[in-house]
């Protein structure tokens, strides 16, 4: 291996490695040409004199581009003409000026027929001495404009005048005087000029002879005299001839010489006219039309007739000043050379839009990004008026401000990313929804916004990072969504949040992975790893900006840059609004390097001094609340985080230090003060919801005591500071919610450290019951003193706020307490008693909670979805939660809102209820209220969407209706006008059920459990349901129309039945859901706050409804995946598994009760989703559908479902949930038909279903082609099916190839009336109306029609060829099932002789 030389070689290391090349045979890596010198006359053969020329491999001929510009073309270049096979070196040997080149070729010109002038006698002493600038070969006589100019512009100006584009140039005394320029133009032509215009093309350089120009210019005028003389079409016709004839690159060449000389002719002939002081510009034009006519052959028809039409174009400088934009002044500077575009900039702008107009235009913005409508006419010097499109129109369009983003210019970045961040706030508020198509964030995002502000990031101008920050602040944070998250942080489970995870992220496929072992496919992890930027960024904003390393940078930006106060907060903002997004983003900001360490540090410092002004320059050094609140968002997150929190980084010093003191002690100003003890309480109450921290409970006891005594001493509810207050006083009351549940289990756990012997249950917290029960009183004083305070104007709103957290409290303080060693029943009963009569039932009767509850219909989400705003610029890689404006518009979280004080209600009555069951009654009149009932009623109807922007309210809303179904479940059994709504609160329970999200499922789990299955709740059970619906059969019996299979008329014994077995129906439903137990499990231990066994706070990745919808199919689906039909056509099992049976028994028998009873509930489920998952029946097992419980229950189900408003909401043609379409499932269904059906009716009339008429051909075709040989045992009657026969005959067929597969299967016996009734009705009916039809049809078509009308005439099958003759109408209650003619009707006999007419006359013609 051959190594580099180095800098420290000496000579002799240098000769021994040449050396050692040499003896090593290596290639070299540059080699030596050499190359002939053609100026000494030497060629390639024989030696001589060679230059040396270096080559190394792979380097270009021309040099790389350095700069992504266009490269530079030279003006002179253009005119000279090279060759592609010219060698560079030859042409630089061509133009080299050496002197031995000058010497060595030195001709002598041929001077015999060159004139000969004598010199002009002058009176000078002395030639006058010519100036460059001044000679007519430099620059034209009429550019001796004042100054110098150099060599090269003067061969710029040349060149110009050449190609006619001569300069425009303007002086004062041109412009006064416009006669001076016309006697210019009048003026006779310079001596040995042409008198008129010269040719275009041939010039005449190079011709021998005295008159060589005269030469030319005669055979000029004689091809003139020629084109005048021909007509256009001769011209034509030469031109065409010329075309074929010559290169095609000499006819490019000769049309761009004469493009290039279209002006300068044009000028030229002005010249040459007589008279032309006195003509119009026409004439002018006329000239240079004709003497441009050399050219004209070379042109196409079209241009020739464009260039009669139209003629030549203007030369483009202007001569007169009244046709310039602006008149130009003598004191303007740098004028003597006019541009006329520059000059448009100087008129006045153009009157803005008229009103009125309806056309759409660009939206503008100004730079407080407020749009600036069309019609508004705004002065110049507000700046938003600029050299852009529109210039009449004021403000920025986003396409201009991203221009402006990548400016050179700090000023205009800066002021660009301003404006975007000012646009986006304002997007986010919602305040273009009405007046902008579209979405403004979702453009910009498109338009790679994110790309722009992370590249923003990395400037290094303070000013621009600070605008950059900004803007990233505003795309990512919306501060109301904050706001609304903080007030519902003390509601009861408020503290848990939804992943903003996008909803509906698409995973692309890997054709590559198909195929591929599990070893072998890459994992979710490396395939994110693949994706690039932009991909990702599609799909997830958020993490789009982590994968391009955004920590770090903000990192940066806080610890070196340092920058004000503003972009600190935006900072902090930004981290808290990823820190929400996922578990893995909030891990990645606590693990980011220095980050935390310097957050903790600068904005959350154990001491600080008090700061001189009220707003500071920096805030390094002081603490800040947006800080706090980024640690309890990450503590949200998990466990372990919030123990790295307060162990490694010192949260739990710096709660201590902030909590110990008054706010009015932290030399802080009263706000600030207000603001971070709140969230310090609140980072403290996550902490003790996972048992942690609570050993600080017993060290800041008193100061705990001191902040609650100071409920006293409230602010009224008009002082901006009253809102930090309660806050801050209800935080600290969720503080004290968790540490008493954590105190709960100290009992618990302590027991099972001494049973489990140090297995895995936790440690016992440092905090028990004994530290937490004497608050109780105090607390409960507190409630007592607020409803009084009810009827105080100034502190209602305070106690409005306030009551609800403290019901949470009591709520989990006797929750805890009936399970506490110190119980003690007796009293505790007595102190339940007394909480009713003192504090629940003046509560419940007070008029201010008595009107709150009448905005339950307009506050609530479920009833209002499609009404609620899910935020126009809420983007799917960058969801949201649809605040903005919400103190404007009902909702949940706003004051007028009883939904934090009915659900605190509910849940202490759910517990007091449960421990002192005589108290029940006390609050029917709770459920009995008109408010509560006409909420439920609309929730029983609605059908709520699920999204970001409603899922975190709608899991509040879903706890209140559980709530009010629990307190109707203890008061059905004894208060009978509760029970008369029992199907009310039933059918809500039902829907409820498909709306849990991920996180209730233990609520889910108590629905089924103790309300869905309840007999209580279905009253028709035992009220006469089942003979009613008995009757009801009776009826439809003796109905002349309807005509019941006998297997159909026994519903309401099958109903009666079931209403027995509701208990095994539970059971059996909870036992198919056992794979939600781990998921029941942690849900479970959050409702009943089990602290120390509560891993996250975080709540589960919003993915969908934590039941399915389609849960009443639940069984049977199941099964079906389990034991069904294989990919390969057979059954994967042999036989079905033990207890099979019994479910499928008991999950129709469920159905069978929701259809009759229940049909609202299953309104969620498409007729389609109900007809396929009732399929898996017969797919299950090959006998399953034999068993006789579940042939009545299966064709009760098939009647429900095919009654006459059922059978036409039925579409096949949507694809069922979770299937690609229904054709597939029916192509198993046929398939197991054939094997296993042996004819059964209820499988027969299953396969009939979608045969009608109305669905897909490709079903019938499938029946008719593949399956024909079904049509034997496909024996259904009439009678046996309740769907009517014109459902299979009406409207007649219009596929031709079934058409025929039907006439087949008639005249080949595979279709008989004996075997398949239906069918044999439905074949003959489209064939007879076919055969028959007059409509117009296709030539392929009218020939079928008569080919089979005369196949059918010439049947030997008398029976066949009479019904399909004759065949009228589809009958039921005739023994064939339709009726005949008794003769054609004449019509019909008519085209029968006719067609058979036609072949009579082709026989003829044949023979």
């Amino acid at each position: 291996m051959l190594r580099r030389p180095k800098p420290t070689d000496s000579e002799e290391d240098l000769l021994k490695e040449q050396e050692r090349f040499l003896t090593s045979g290596a290639p070299a890596a540059a080699a030596v040409l050499r190359r002939p010198d053609k100026r000494r006359g030497q060629n390639g053969e024989n030696g001589g004199n060679r230059k040396d020329v270096v080559t190394i491999e792979d380097l270009p001929d021309e040099l790389p581009s350095l700069t992504p510009a266009p490269p530079k073309k030279s003006r002179f270049k253009a005119s000279r003409v090279t060759f592609e096979d010219e060698d560079a070196t030859d042409r630089l040997d061509k133009h080299d000026s050496h002197i031995s080149t000058v010497l060595s070729r030195i001709v002598e010109r041929d001077t015999s027929c060159a004139p000969i002038s004598l010199p002009v006698f002058t009176g000078l002493a002395f030639p006058k001495v010519l100036r460059r600038s001044e000679t007519s070969s430099q620059a034209p006589p009429s550019a001796s404009a004042k100054g110098k100019k150099s060599i090269f512009a003067c061969q710029i100006a040349a060149q110009r005048l050449k190609e006619g584009k001569g300069v425009l140039l303007c002086s004062s005394e041109a412009l006064q005087r416009p006669e001076a320029k016309k006697q210019s133009l009048s003026a006779d032509p310079p001596a040995g000029g042409p008198v008129v215009s010269g040719p275009s093309l041939v010039s005449g350089e190079g011709l021998q002879g005295p008159d060589s120009s005269g030469d030319t210019m005669r055979i000029h005028l004689e091809n003139q005299a020629k084109l005048q003389a021909m007509s256009t079409a001769e011209i034509q016709e030469e031109q065409r001839k010329l075309m074929s004839q010559l290169d095609p690159s000499l006819v490019e060449f000769i049309r761009s010489r004469k493009a290039r000389s279209a002006v300068s002719s044009g000028s030229s002939s002005a010249q040459a006219t007589e008279g032309s002081s006195e003509e119009d510009p026409q004439r002018e034009a006329e000239d240079g039309r004709d003497s441009s006519d050399a050219a004209v052959c070379f042109l196409t028809p079209q241009e020739v007739e464009m260039e009669q039409e139209v003629g030549p174009p203007t030369p483009p400088p202007v001569t007169s000043a009244e046709d310039l934009p602006v008149k130009p002044q003598k004191e303007w500077v740098h004028m003597d050379k006019l541009e006329h575009e520059k000059l448009e900039w100087m008129r006045d702008l153009p009157s803005p839009r008229k009103k009125g107009t309806k056309k759409a235009m660009q939206a503008r913005f100004d730079f407080a990004g407020s749009l600036i409508p069309p019609t508004e006419n705004l002065p110049t010097h507000l700046g938003l008026h600029h050299h852009g499109e529109e210039p009449e129109r004021a403000g920025y369009s986003l396409q201009e401000l991203f221009l402006l983003s990548r400016s050179q210019l700090i000023q205009q970045r800066s002021l660009a990313l301003g404006t975007l961040a000012n646009i986006l706030s304002k997007a986010r508020a919602g305040d273009y929804g009405s007046v902008l198509r579209g979405s403004v964030s979702s453009t910009l995002l498109d338009a790679g916004l994110l790309f722009l502000l992370r590249f923003a990031l990395d400037d290094g101008v303070e000013g621009v990072m600070s605008a950059a920050v900004h803007a990233l602040k505003a795309l990512l944070v919306c501060t109301e969504d904050e706001e609304c998250l903080d007030c519902t942080f003390s509601w009861f489970l408020g503290m848990g949040s939804f992943p903003m995870l996008p909803s509906s992220q698409e995973e692309e496929e890997d054709d590559e992975d198909e195929g591929l072992d599990e070893i072998m496919k890459e994992t979710p992890k490396e395939k994110e790893e693949k994706k690039s930027d932009y991909e990702v960024t599609r799909q997830d904003v958020v993490k789009g900006l982590l994968k391009m390393k955004l920590l770090p940078r903000l990192r940066y930006v806080l610890e070196v840059v340092r920058p004000s106060p503003r972009v600190v907060q935006d900072v902090l903002q930004i981290l808290t609004r990823i820190a929400r997004h996922s578990s893995s983003s909030a891990t990645q900001v606590l693990e980011c390097p220095r980050l935390m360490e310097t957050v903790m540090s600068e904005f959350l410092p154990t001491s600080w001094s008090s700061s001189p002004s009220l707003s500071p320059q920096s805030v390094y050094g002081h603490p800040l609340p947006s800080a706090m609140k980024l640690l309890r968002v990450i503590a949200t997150s998990g466990r372990h985080a919030c123990a790295r929190l307060l162990n490694s980084l010192g949260a739990r010093e710096r709660l201590s230090c902030l909590l110990s003191a008054e706010p009015s002690e932290l030399l802080l100003e009263q706000s600030e003060a207000l603001g971070i003890t709140a969230e310090a309480y609140r980072l403290w109450a996550v902490a003790a919801a996972y048992g942690q921290a609570c050993s600080l409970y017993t060290d800041l006891y008193p100061a705990l005591v001191r902040t609650l005594q100071s409920v006293h001493r409230l602010l009224p509810s008009s002082d901006p500071l009253a809102s930090l207050q309660i806050q801050r006083l209800s935080a600290l009351v969720s503080l004290l919610t968790q540490v008493t549940h954590t105190a709960g289990c100290h009992q618990e756990l302590q027991a099972g450290v001494v049973s489990a012997q140090g297995g895995e249950s936790p440690p016992p917290p440092p905090v028990s019951w004994s530290q937490v029960a004497g608050l109780q009183a105090s607390l409960l004083g507190h409630v007592k003193g607020f409803i009084k305070n009810l009827n105080s104007l100034v502190q209602k709103d305070n106690s409005l706020a306030l009551i609800p957290v403290y019901l949470v409290y009591l709520q989990t303080f006797y929750h805890h307490l009936s399970r506490q060693n110190s119980f003690k029943p007796v009293e505790t009963l007595h102190e339940l008693e007394l909480l009713t009569s003192e504090v629940l039932l003046p509560l419940m009767r007070h008029s201010v909670v008595q009107g709150l509850m009448k905005n339950l219909r307009s506050s609530s989400v479920v009833c209002n979805a499609q009404f609620s705003p899910l935020g126009p610029e809420t983007t799917p890689n960058l969801p949201g939660l649809a605040c903005p404006g919400w103190r404007n518009r009902p909702g949940l979280v706003a004051s007028s809102s009883p939904f934090p004080l009915l659900t605190g209600l509910g849940l202490l009555l759910k517990t007091i209820t449960g421990i002192h069951k005589g108290l029940s009654s006390q609050f029917a009149d709770l459920l009995l209220s008109d408010p509560v009932i006409g909420y439920l009623r609309s929730c029983s109807q609605a059908t709520p969407a699920l999204s970001h922007a409603r899922a975190w309210l709608l899991r509040h809303e879903h706890l209140l209706l559980f709530l009010l179904l629990r307190l109707a479940q203890r008061l059905i059994p004894i208060e009978p006008e509760v029970a008369k709504h029992s199907s009310l609160y039933h059918q809500v329970a039902l829907v409820l059920l498909p709306w849990l999200l991920p996180g209730n499922e233990y609520l889910a789990h108590e629905l089924l459990s103790t309300i869905i299955f309840n007999k209580d709740f279905i009253s028709e059970g035992h009220s006469g349901g089942p003979e009613a619906v008995e009757l009801e059969e009776l009826k439809l019996q003796e109905s002349p129309h309807l005509h019941p299979s006998p297997s159909l008329q026994t519903v309401g014994a099958l109903l009666r039945d079931a209403c027995a077995q509701l208990p095994s129906i539970r059971g059996c439903f909870l036992t198919n859901l056992a794979h939600l137990e781990q998921s029941v499990s942690t849900s479970r231990d959050a409702f009943q706050g089990r602290n120390p066994w509560v891993g996250s706070l975080l709540l589960p990745e919003l993915s969908g409804p934590a039941v399915p919808s389609d849960w009443p199919f639940l069984p049977l689906v199941s099964l079906y995946e389990r034991t069904g039909v294989s990919a390969g056509g057979g059954l994967a099992v042999e036989e079905l598994p033990h207890g099979a049976l019994q479910a499928v028994t008991h999950c129709l028998q469920w159905l069978l009760m929701l259809e009759v009873w229940r049909e609202e509930a299953l309104t969620v489920i498409p007729p389609v989703a109900k007809l396929a998952r009732l399929s898996c029946v017969f797919l299950c097992s090959s006998d399953l559908f034999l068993e006789r419980p579940v042939q009545k229950l299966t064709w009760g189900l098939f009647r429900l479902l095919t009654r006459g408003s059922k059978l036409d909401s039925l579409d096949l043609d949507v694809p069922p949930p979770g299937l690609a379409s229904f054709q597939d499932l029916y192509t198993a269904l046929l398939t197991q038909y054939e094997a296993v059906s042996f004819g059964d009716p209820l499988f027969g009339c299953w396969v009939l279903l979608p045969l009608q008429r109305r669905y897909s051909t490709a079903m019938r075709l499938a029946v008719f082609g593949e399956h024909v040989g079904m049509l034997r045992s496909l024996g259904v009657t009439l009678e046996q099916l309740s769907i009517p026969v014109e459902q299979f005959t009406l409207p007649p067929e219009d596929s031709l190839p079934l058409l025929r597969l039907y006439f087949r299967s008639l005249v080949t016996g595979t279709l008989k009336a004996s075997w398949c009734p239906i069918l044999y009705t439905a074949a003959l009916s489209h064939v007879n109306s076919f055969v028959f039809s007059q409509d117009a049809a296709a030539q392929e078509v009218e020939a079928a029609r008569q080919s089979m009308l005369r196949k059918i005439y010439y049947l030997t099958d008398e029976v066949l060829r009479k019904r399909l003759l004759f065949f009228r109408l589809p009958q039921r209650h005739l023994q064939l099932g339709f009726d005949t003619y008794e003769q054609l009707p004449p019509v019909r006999a008519k085209r029968l002789e006719r067609v058979l007419g036609l072949q009579d006359c082709g026989d003829d013609k044949g023979d």
